[in-house]
């Protein structure tokens, strides 16, 4: 008698216990599953960029206010960072959707992952 009360309410927790494992298996596999679908975007991006200056222009862009200031020290020429000074503000008034497209088109040129994150620190420091 007691095994006719027991057996069902075992194998009902046996089932219960077989589907938890089962629901963390899939959570596992989705997971493998989206860093194989990460990887494989990442080389196909890297392919498609070999032949590209994009990524050289954006380098070089970003490296000539440390080449005028490096000079501007160098040549004693405090003009240099005065209109540089004058040309980070006029890039500050840009509108604000255009200085995000301008920082999501450098994030993606360089790979930055998380440039979401970077944008809500940008946000919370203004």
């Amino acid at each position: 008698m007691l095994q006719m009360l027991l057996g069902p309410a075992l194998e009902l927790g046996k089932d219960f216990i077989k589907g938890k494992a089962e629901e963390k298996k899939a959570i596992q596999q989705r997971k493998i599953d989206q860093i194989n679908n990460d990887s494989q975007w990442e080389a196909k991006m890297a392919d498609a960029t070999k032949s590209s200056w994009k990524d050289e222009w954006f380098s070089l862009i970003l490296s000539a206010p440390l080449i005028a200031v490096a000079y501007s020290v160098a040549m004693d020429d405090q003009a240099i960072i005065t209109r540089m000074d004058e040309a980070f503000s006029a890039l500050n008034s840009l509108p604000e959707w255009y200085q995000y497209l301008l920082f999501i088109a450098v994030s993606a040129s360089f790979g930055v992952k998380g440039a979401d994150k970077l944008m809500a620190m940008k946000k919370g420091k203004q």
